[in-house]
């Protein structure tokens, strides 16, 4: 992404963060990350992320969706001793569509573009509305997207060890936008 469309980028991922009368530092927003996923559609496909901690025991951490920003399907498989990342959504502003395995959902809210409808498979509907939250088990199939007005969402779980995420989508490398 260039410099000028970064900084445009970033001044509306950190609207959206303001929007959940959430508390950051300057520090927090600067050192935020900003992912495309490799894809280069980041306003598509993407997230933005506020970690205040990963340690090798727990994780915690903000997200922010731009309105119908997606972040893609993939799972947190078993690593080494590791049985996998376990972790809770907690909508904090916004309303968060998440999908899982299970009995699929008749007329799903989220809103996926055409060139990406053959990149998701799981389509079991939490809508999560601010104050609500949903654990999910390691190893489980997800992906999720911010409602119209896009959205903040907690997620707290055991370490975060993003780089060995599988995504259902191969094309896609977890992979940041230039901070």
């Amino acid at each position: 992404m260039e410099r000028k469309q970064l900084s445009k980028t970033k001044k509306e991922v950190i609207k959206i963060y303001k929007n959940s009368k959430m508390v950051f530092t300057e520090k927090e927003f600067e050192t935020m990350e900003l992912t495309d996923f490799g894809l280069g559609d980041f306003y598509n496909i993407g997230l933005s992320l506020v970690i205040y901690v990963n340690t090798k025991r727990v994780c915690a951490k903000e997200m922010a969706l731009l309105p119908n920003q997606i972040c893609p399907q993939h799972k947190h498989p078993p690593i080494g001793n590791s049985l996998g990342k376990e972790e809770t959504f907690r909508c904090r502003w916004g309303e968060v569509y998440l999908y899982i395995s299970g009995p699929e959902t008749k007329n799903i809210k989220a809103k996926i573009p055409k060139r990406y409808k053959d990149r998701f498979t799981v389509f079991h509907e939490i809508i999560l509305k601010p104050g609500e939250q949903y654990t999910l088990e390691t190893n489980t199939w997800h992906w999720f997207q911010g409602g119209e007005q896009g959205a903040v969402l907690s997620e707290f779980s055991t370490y975060s060890y993003d780089e060995g995420d599988i995504f259902y989508d191969k094309k896609i490398k977890r992979i940041a936008v230039d901070n």
